[in-house]
């Protein structure tokens, strides 16, 4: 789908066929993240779809698909791209014996890495950068500069200017506060966990084979369950594969022993899990 030939409501079109259901807030800011060549800021709890969105926009618009994924430590070389320290030694070492001479800092030396890609690749593409609240603010600092400048320089190899229409999706789960610079560049959209009506959509977009009383089944226990006291909530993919679960185990009817033997595919600890099994009565299971 051309930039030019884009439509808030083609590209809700679009992201449908891709098995993704945005609401109008989504689309509106996808749209203008497109159209203002401004990244965005996706924020909201764990599991409520930040990353799936990065992944359906690349399939919705046929672009090619980056991802940094960033953790308490990662690095500039281990984002951008690093020198082939071996492949280097080895060519000198085929210089001494041949007595000539190669230079060693061309591209054929150097390992390119999600974000350099990302920026030389000749096709509009999309760059998730998932859980920048993870990596520390010198790298988040970095990220920004080369987002809104659209160059890379890389030592010893020069700039790399940007070469291609980027959708930048940044994600965070608010791990830490990010840099006041980086809500400035993006613009912001929060996901939350969906209310009944748009998570039984979402469910029967993606299993259409499920009988639609186990799935209202399922979708009333997940809603009911993230309401408890519990350290993970389920997200909206446990919704999906516990469908996914009752029904590779032939449970059409999903009986109130098969739910609790199967609470492990939603319920992720053994606290939470006894948490969920005091509170789900017979009576609830039933239902």
């Amino acid at each position: 789908m051309n930039s030019p030939e884009l439509t808030p409501h083609k590209l809700a079109s679009a992201l449908r066929k891709a098995r993704y259901l945005p609401d109008d807030n989504l689309v509106i800011t996808l749209f203008l993240s497109l159209k203002l060549k401004k990244p965005i800021l996706v924020e909201g709890p764990p599991g409520t779809g930040k990353t799936e969105l990065a992944k359906a926009a690349s399939r919705a618009l046929n672009r090619e698909f980056f991802r940094v994924q960033c953790y308490e430590g990662i690095t500039f070389e281990q984002i951008v791209g690093e020198w082939n320290y071996q492949k280097q030694l080895l060519q000198l070492e085929i210089s001494r014996q041949n007595a000539s001479e190669k230079d060693i800092f061309q591209d054929e030396f150097f390992i390119k890495r999600p974000l350099l890609s990302a920026f030389i690749n000749s096709q509009p593409s999309v760059i998730l950068i998932d859980e920048i609240d993870k990596a520390d603010e010198e790298v988040e600092s970095f990220l920004l500069q080369a987002l809104g400048e659209g160059q890379i320089t890389v030592n010893d190899m020069g700039t790399f200017h940007l070469a291609n229409d980027l959708l930048v999706v940044l994600t965070s789960n608010s791990q830490r506060i990010l840099l006041d610079e980086t809500r400035d560049r993006c613009l912001y959209l929060h996901l939350d966990y969906p209310d009944p009506t748009r998570e039984l959509e979402i469910v029967k977009a993606l299993i259409p084979e499920a009988p639609p009383q186990l799935v209202k089944k399922v979708v009333d226990l997940i809603q009911r369950i993230r309401k408890m006291e519990i350290l993970k909530k389920p997200s909206i993919r446990a919704t999906v594969d516990w469908v996914r679960t009752l029904l590779t185990l032939g449970e059409n009817q999903a009986s109130p022993e098969i739910l609790k033997k199967t609470l492990g595919v939603v319920v992720k600890s053994q606290e939470d899990r006894q948490k969920v099994e005091d509170q789900l009565t017979p009576e609830i299971l039933l239902k």
